[in-house]
């Protein structure tokens, strides 16, 4: 499992570097392979294809540091969550820009999904078509939001985004 594991984070390192500097567009399982000195079918052994590794990069890294966070405020989590954006956004400006299907984007909303949800039902007094609708709604701006904002030439420290979208739902500081 080990090694697994190795092999795993040897690829996620490899995708991450190559996600800085070239389009994921332009990146094929070949290139990441051969950056890390591995075959074709270590990568298949792991990954289905070269989307599932982003999905996984995401989850392996940010996942298992939330699973470590001690305050589990819906805002320290989108504190802690711009904070990893911020630390790696030239990988995610990049993997949350791809469209279409097994697009990080859509991997992401499903994970942000029950936060906002549950962040929701807090606030709303809603039924579960209206909830839904919201849900997607706020889970929609707030993708396009964090890619607009690790993409600026002049990306705002973390922090600074967190109070603005704050401010944009109306939650008090």
């Amino acid at each position: 499992m080990a090694e697994s594991n190795m092999t795993k984070k040897a690829l996620a390192a490899a995708m991450k570097q190559l996600m800085a500097r070239f389009p994921f567009s332009k990146i094929n399982v070949g290139d990441i392979c051969d950056l890390c000195g591995m075959n074709r079918k270590s990568f298949y052994y792991h990954f289905r294809d070269k989307y599932d590794l982003v999905n996984w990069i995401f989850q392996n890294e940010f996942l298992s540091l939330l699973e470590t966070a001690e305050n589990t405020d819906h805002w320290a989590i989108m504190d802690l969550l711009c904070t990893y954006f911020y630390e790696n956004r030239a990988f995610y400006s990049n993997a949350l820009s791809v469209q279409g299907q097994n697009a990080f984007s859509e991997y992401f909303q499903e994970c942000i999904s029950p936060v906002i949800r549950a962040t929701l039902r807090q606030d709303l007094q809603a039924n579960d078509t209206d909830a839904q609708f919201v849900t997607e709604f706020y889970s929609d701006a707030l993708t396009v939001s964090i890619m607009r904002w690790l993409s600026s030439r002049n990306c705002m420290e973390p922090r600074d985004f967190t109070r603005l979208l704050r401010l944009c739902v109306g939650s008090p500081r």
